[in-house]
């Protein structure tokens, strides 16, 4: 597997970045790759995303989650992944979020692109755009608040 992290602080308060972090299905507003996201319930999502240039659909599940702290979550169907995206306040208008992601690249085409940095690149390019979407509102867009261990 290999292993990413990345972090950006974000000018809103903590609970404005965790909150819009839980709508699943407004990820394509900043996810680069992320053609859709359907929430099937509150622990599962079904993903349809590019990588590498092919159309790709999974199915994943929520491990943990805090309100204002954490979410993490896992695939349940290839192509394999998890992570978890981790909500630090700094002042009470400013917050950090660092996401930790680690995935299993499928062929040569992937391999390559994992060893030449891509996925982090990606990574760091949807925290941008997610801080720039966020920011730019000033408020999330929903929001759920429950708590799974």
């Amino acid at each position: 597997m290999e292993r990413i992290e990345k972090h950006i602080d974000v000018d809103v308060p903590v609970s404005t970045a965790y909150n819009q972090f839980t709508q699943f299905e407004e990820f394509p507003n900043f996810m680069e790759g992320v053609e859709q996201i359907t929430q099937v319930d509150d622990k599962h999502t079904h993903w349809k995303v590019e990588i590498a240039g092919h159309a790709r659909e999974f199915d994943s599940e929520i491990t943990e989650q805090v309100p204002d702290q954490v979410i993490a979550w896992r695939s349940t169907t290839p192509p394999l992944n998890a992570g978890r995206a981790v909500f630090q306040p700094l002042e009470p208008d400013r917050c950090r979020v660092t996401l930790q992601m680690e995935y299993e690249p499928e062929g040569m085409v992937e391999s390559v692109g994992s060893s030449l940095g891509l996925v982090g690149s990606r990574a760091e390019g949807d925290l941008k755009r997610f801080k720039a979407f966020i920011e730019s509102r000033g408020r999330e867009t929903g929001a759920w608040r429950g708590e799974l261990h």
